[in-house]
């Protein structure tokens, strides 16, 4: 729905009418031995409040445990938690004196969301209204910008979505594909009274992420696309300064690293929110988000300027909150910003708000006895506990139901006879198969994400590449060094859901090798691995489009895709089992070694 100029000003003015009015007015100037005293300095201060990375957390709860949410931290998550902190804020600085926007990735993360856009889609006709667009409109934001994650769903979902918010969504760089203007609002104005007679104009200028070109091709090609974020901030700034905003905001659902996850695929840096600071004259500050990381005040100087940009990432799941507040003076017939400082609340430290458990009690209940419903049992209990550094039953379970699937979908065609290979990571350390009843939680904490299946043609050759691409995973550990699990992985900063176990081949990793050299006794079927064999590799989407830049797979000829989420393919092949047992499918194909000794 590309924005016409209308529907445009219509909610730039919506989203500004938010106007206010501070507390203390300046005293006069008085006479004093004869001679006067200078005019005091007309002066105001006012906060942004910050979110970002919500997915779809209102409650303190996590649906894959069925419990209050709880972390080594004793972090708290949710909407409900974050709502208080508001509260708080608005009472001590003036309501009038607060606005409270979000960085993105709203809409996708829980069953609560899951359910909302499947199971009781927003979409259907006379649809219920979603929780989070029902929890922001009552928590009274101002604006959000668009993260990734909002077009899992696709864009209908996030449409109607947007349809629900008494708020703008805001994405600059998310354009038309055929009319290359913007597709969301790219930004908001909104008013700030203060006792001088002289409104602060804040514009909040809201940056997307340009990975949805690949993480979310099948939603967004030939639709929406998304150019870098330094180069539509640098276009959109100073025209916000023209327009009259004293003070720009940025809302980026982007990191501040500088890097990308997925290599040179696209020419657009994935975590950008620092050369922005960096690059664009005129920004103040930044939210960011994106990478699930907390920033409670990080300053980048602007290479034209000199000046210092203040950027702030509050923790994600509503962990945090972060607190811009701006001081402002008045010189030179305007207001000129003199100081700005950042600071994140931990939303641990207070109570859900009883308005918003309440509002959405029902739907919560809803969810609570959904991912309760029971599809079937398992011979043993199965964890994830130790799966990133062992080939435990319950990452086989994965691949195993990968792999079936894809076969089936070959069966009779011109690839059938090609052997199936599965590749799967441990998105969640935490995820259980209980001996007994599993029930739909169960399965949907092992694969927490809507990634969807694909099958792509590889050679020996090229998995061999792609294996030790992910053996990267591993922090290099010399031979007879003791070894600290807490320590072994993640190397480079690398997540869990960017190492991939392969089933279908035998192989060890050896850690005391570097990286680029770990692959040792690759074979398949009893011997070594011919390089120019041909395969079928079972992937998700998310890696098959690029995400964590492994070699071969983004490039390598599609055979198959289906639609339907992994996790869902996984409650289906549960059910129709009826029992989970792993000595039908699981097996140890890889270990970890150090010149050829077993680490476990």
């Amino acid at each position: 729905m590309p924005l016409n100029r209308r529907t445009f000003l219509e909610r730039s003015a919506a989203a500004g009418a938010g106007v206010a009015v501070a507390g203390a007015v300046a005293a006069p100037a008085q006479a004093h031995g004869g001679h006067a005293r200078p005019r005091p300095r007309k002066r105001y201060s006012f906060t942004v409040m910050g979110t970002t990375d919500l997915h779809g957390n209102v409650f303190n709860w996590d649906y894959f445990t069925d419990k209050e949410f709880d972390d080594k931290a004793h972090n708290d998550v949710g909407l409900a938690k974050i709502s208080t902190l508001v509260d708080q804020v608005r009472k001590e600085k003036g309501r009038r004196n607060t606005l409270l926007i979000d960085a993105g990735d709203t809409i996708q993360g829980t069953q609560l969301s899951y359910y909302y856009a499947k199971v009781d889609p927003i979409t259907a006709r006379r649809g219920p209204v979603h929780p989070m667009a029902q929890a922001m409109n009552a928590i009274g934001y101002d604006a959000a910008a668009l993260g990734n994650h909002e077009f899992n769903y696709g864009i209908p979902v996030l449409r109607r979505f947007e349809e629900q918010c008494d708020f703008p969504l805001l994405g600059a760089n998310a354009l038309d594909a055929k009319t290359l203007r913007p597709a969301f609002a790219p930004y908001s104005m909104h008013r700030l009274r203060t006792p001088h007679g002289k409104d602060v104009r804040v514009a909040v200028l809201g940056l997307t992420n340009p990975g949805i070109a690949i993480w979310d091709k099948a939603n967004v090609s030939g639709k929406m696309v998304f150019p870098g974020l330094e180069e539509q901030a640098a276009k959109w700034v100073p025209k916000l300064r023209s327009m009259g905003a004293d003070v720009v905001v940025v809302s980026a659902h982007s990191g501040s690293s500088g890097t990308s996850s997925y290599g040179d695929q696209l020419p657009h840096v994935e975590n950008a929110a620092g050369l922005v600071a960096e690059q664009v004259p005129g920004i103040d500050a930044i939210l960011v988000g994106h990478a699930h990381t907390e920033i409670p005040e990080y300053r980048v100087r602007n290479k034209e300027t000199g000046k210092d940009v203040v950027l702030s990432e509050p923790l994600k799941w509503g962990q945090r909150l972060t607190l811009f507040d701006f001081d402002l003076v008045w010189e030179k017939g305007r207001w000129t910003v003199e100081k700005v400082g950042a600071q994140v609340l931990n939303s641990n430290t207070v109570a859900e708000d009883p308005e918003i458990t309440g509002l959405l009690g029902d739907e919560h209940r809803k969810v609570v006895a959904y991912v309760n419903q029971i599809i079937g049992t398992s011979t043993a209990a199965m964890t994830t506990a130790d799966a990133p550094w062992k080939d435990e039953p319950i990452i086989d379970l994965i691949n195993v139901v990968q792999t079936e699937t894809v076969k089936a979908a070959l069966a009779g065609g011109a690839h059938a006879s090609l052997p199936v290979l599965s590749q799967a990571s441990c998105f969640s350390r935490t995820a259980r198969i209980p001996a007994g009843q599993v029930s739909i939680k169960d399965a949907a904490g092992l694969y927490p994400f809507e990634n969807t299946l694909e099958a792509r043609l590889m050679t020996g050759a090229q998995l061999k590449d792609y294996l030790e691409f992910s053996a990267r995973y591993y922090v290099q550990t010399a031979a007879g060094a003791p070894v600290d699990t807490a320590k072994l992985t993640n190397a480079d900063g690398i997540p869990d859901y960017n190492y991939d176990a392969v089933s279908g081949l035998t192989y060890d990793i050896d850690i005391a090798k570097p990286a680029g050299s770990r692959i040792v006794n690759l074979s398949f079927e009893g011997g070594p691995l011919d390089p120019a064999a041909r395969f079928v590799l079972a992937v998700n989407n998310y890696r098959a489009s690029g995400g964590g830049a492994f070699p071969h797979v983004a490039g390598a000829q599609q055979l198959w895709a289906n639609s339907d989420e992994i996790r869902n393919t996984i409650i289906q092949w549960v059910q129709a089992k009826g029992t989970v047992d792993p000595a039908l499918f699981a097996s140890v194909d890889w270990k970890l070694t150090r010149d050829g000794v077993p680490v476990f």
